[in-house]
């Protein structure tokens, strides 16, 4: 008998050989219908697999990652069985899926395919799936797969790489495929399906392999799924931060500067100095010290560090200098850098917690493929701290970084997110540094963290960084996408490679423990995100432009300036927009330039010294004079800034 134990923690005895499907419906008639794959000891696993010995078991549905990634994967089985419908010459390569579907890259071997031919490979996919084909995984030898591909380079180069004895293929229908695994139980689960993109790709990321056709797609196991998600792709595009930061004048790029750097414009430069400005004042009341650092470093400084093994594929070349054997980096991190600060003098546990903050400038070589407006670019700022703490501060101070991050999420209307606790792999020590005490101290010092907080978080086993355990948060924006925003991170080596000390009570000298955070993550990356998810009606305390005072013609021009400058007393940011247009003309530019309030004044307005105030999508709120807007623009910012 198989002796099976279910996440509730539950233990159940079936018979040797029963699959995963069986167990399910014994469970619950709803299980089985919506469970699409399944982990037999943490082994993906076909839910028409036999089972044996005993073990944990564990189902996915739609609803969880490991699902999709299952609904996904297949689904790419059905987009190469489709292609090989219409290209019977064309040459398979690999087919996973991705955060958002599928892709397969294919060499087409000369034929043409483009949009054009979407809509056919669209109704042949579906054709497929509705045959309700069962997924069925077999093991070969590496000859017979050999054999099986001697006719597809790609695949034998795959193939050779693997081990006798570890090789599988997938089969559905007439179809079979190089596979791992990982598939729903049958086609007929898919019950919408679009190819959405084509692209070039070079054979393993390779640009000095062929160059292939990858062809994107997406699948759903409902059609009305596949409509709000094409409805989510087209508010997208209308909240896509590269679209609206030209429109509403933020940054820019240069070819002739360079591809993956930012041109911060004159109403990006502000809007950025106030997040800056605004973190900059918590912090401070959260007792962090300010330091500068260069934006090179000595080679030697991120050897030392562990950053050069880690990132150096990643980052510029050195730079040569003309003193013989003398090279330099960009700077690719902040935290050696903060480390030698704090090795700088000698620290007693009396200056205990130090917590040194930077927006600090770092550098990375993307590949021009990777470059993606400012969410991917090679010159970023981080809002970077580093704290040195004793071990018996960590917890305190893990928890106050946490009460920042929650501060900016709430200020800047992020109510929806989550948090993962990142945590060492049992059964794999080796792959970290430090005594196990201090990782346990550690890691528990970040799940009482998140307990003490009530944060809605998972833990990931394995998923921590080889010096020590973290803290990732994720937040959802207004079309409910996730986004990785910040992060917190607990690190026992770099006081170690620093050799890091502070002179105790007991008058011996310890090592500290190092706490990465960086709550926005980068600047670059934090703005673009900000933009998709407020779609650039940003906050009333952040936006480029408080209030545009719209005179109804020129006779109205002075009062209207002398309105603007009562504004501007208040530290308001406010202009007049004098054009010779018709006041309809200048509402509708301001609402396309998303100003939140428009101040329209006329002959009523200056004899009665008042505005009438519009406000940005809501319209006409009525009369009031400048004294009571500044009121009201104060209060909503007061409202929004709330004290830490």
């Amino acid at each position: 008998m198989l002796t099976i134990t279910l996440p509730d923690g539950s233990v159940r005895s079936y018979p040797d050989g029963s699959t995963a499907l069986q167990v399910a419906e014994s469970i619950s008639r709803g299980l089985a219908q919506n469970a699409l794959t399944a982990k037999w000891n943490g082994e993906s696993l076909e839910l028409h697999e036999a089972l044996s010995g005993s073990g944990s078991l564990v189902f996915f549905t739609w609803d969880q990652p490991e699902g999709k990634t299952a609904f996904w994967h297949s689904s790419a089985h059905v987009l190469a069985q489709s292609i090989l419908h219409f290209y019977p010459d064309a040459l398979l390569t690999i087919g996973p899926a991705i955060e958002n579907g599928f892709y397969y890259d294919v060499d087409f071997r000369g034929a043409a395919f483009g949009e054009g031919d979407f809509e056919k490979l669209d109704k042949q996919m579906l054709e497929f799936a509705r045959e309700k084909s069962a997924f069925s995984k077999r093991s070969v030898t590496k000859a017979e797969a050999l054999t099986a591909y001697a006719q597809n380079p790609f695949k034998t180069e795959l193939i050779e790489n693997l081990e006798d004895g570890s090789i599988t293929f997938c089969d559905h229908a007439d179809f079979t495929d190089l596979c791992r695994g990982g598939h729903i139980p049958n086609t007929g689960l898919i019950k919408a399906i679009k190819i959405m993109k084509v692209a070039g790709a070079y054979w393993r990321a390779n640009d000095k392999n062929p160059q292939l056709t990858r062809v994107y797609g997406v699948s759903f196991p409902k059609a009305s799924m596949l409509e709000e998600h094409l409805a989510l792709l087209e508010e997208a595009k209308k909240r896509d931060h590269r679209k609206l930061g030209r429109e509403l004048e933020l940054f820019t790029f240069s070819q002739k500067v360079g591809p993956g750097l930012p041109l911060w414009l004159p109403k990006g430069a502000a809007l950025r100095e106030r997040l800056e400005n605004f973190l900059k004042a918590a912090q401070k009341k959260a007792g962090y010290l300010p330091v500068i650092t260069p934006h090179i470093g000595s080679k030697e400084l991120y050897v030392l560090s562990g950053h050069y093994e880690k990132y150096g594929k990643d980052s510029f070349q050195p730079i040569h200098t003309p003193e013989e054997g003398e090279e330099y980096l960009l700077k690719p991190m902040n935290c050696p850098h903060h480390c030698e600060i704090y090795k700088s003098q000698p620290r007693s546990y009396r200056d205990l917690p130090l917590r040194f903050a930077e927006f600090g400038t770092v550098y990375r070589y993307e590949q021009s493929g990777e470059l993606h407006g400012l969410t991917r670019v090679r010159g970023f700022t981080q809002d970077d701290a580093h704290l040195f703490c004793t071990p018996d501060q960590l917890l305190d101070e893990f928890l106050k970084v946490i009460d920042l991050v929650l501060y900016i999420f709430k200020t800047l209307d992020f109510p929806s997110f989550k948090a993962q606790v990142s945590l060492r792999d049992p059964n794999n020590p080796s792959k970290y540094i430090g005594s196990a005490e201090n990782w346990e101290k550690a890691e528990n010092a970040i799940l009482e963290a998140a307990k003490i907080k009530e944060l809605p978080h998972v833990i990931e086993y394995g998923e921590a960084a080889f010096y020590g355990p973290k803290l990732d948060f994720m937040v959802r924006d207004a079309i409910g996408r996730e986004w990785q925003l910040g992060t917190i991170q607990v690190d026992y080596n770099l006081p170690e490679r620093f050799e890091l000390e502070y002179k105790g009570a007991d008058n011996e000298m310890h090592r500290p423990v190092m706490i990465h955070r960086a709550p926005f993550g980068s600047m670059e990356r934090f703005v673009a995100v900000l933009i998709e998810h407020c779609g650039g009606n940003f906050p009333l305390w952040l936006t480029p432009e408080q209030a545009v005072v719209l005179p109804v013609s020129e006779r109205f021009n002075e009062y209207a300036q002398q309105v603007v400058s009562l504004l501007e007393m208040s530290d308001i940011r406010a202009l007049v927009d004098d054009r010779n247009e018709k006041v309809g003309r200048k509402i509708r530019d301001a609402e396309m330039r998303k100003v939140p309030f428009m101040l329209v004044v006329g002959e009523k307005e200056q004899e009665s010294q008042t505005v009438s105030v519009r406000r940005h999508g809501e319209g006409d709120l009525g009369a009031e004079s400048p004294a009571e807007f500044v009121e009201r623009i104060r209060a909503e910012v007061a409202q929004r800034l709330s004290a830490l």
